[in-house]
């Protein structure tokens, strides 16, 4: 149970770091990877903590938001390279 917990402070921490690269970033691309790594580092966090408190409710959330961290990834770097999520309308094509 020691070792789980120490898990979970040490992704706790590394989770803090990855705030501290997200406020600092000096790039738009540093700030989405940090909160990309943040994301996954939330995933484990709720793994775990369903591993120590034996509910395994726990991994379905964890599972859905993997799923989420994914989509939201995708989307906000296709926004920063086209300007636009959705088609892009006929006026756009001349």
């Amino acid at each position: 149970m020691t070792m789980l917990l120490a898990t979970a402070a040490a992704l706790f921490i590394a989770m803090m770091m990855v705030l501290i690269r997200l406020f600092a970033g000096p790039t738009l691309y540093d700030r989405v990877l940090a909160v990309n790594t943040f994301g996954t580092l939330t995933v484990l966090l709720l793994g775990l903590l369903g591993f120590i408190t034996e509910r395994p409710d726990f991994l379905d959330i964890a599972m859905l938001y993997a799923l989420i961290n994914f989509v939201s990834t995708i989307a906000i770097l296709k926004f920063f390279r086209y300007r636009a999520l959705g088609r892009r309308s006929l006026q756009d094509e001349d």
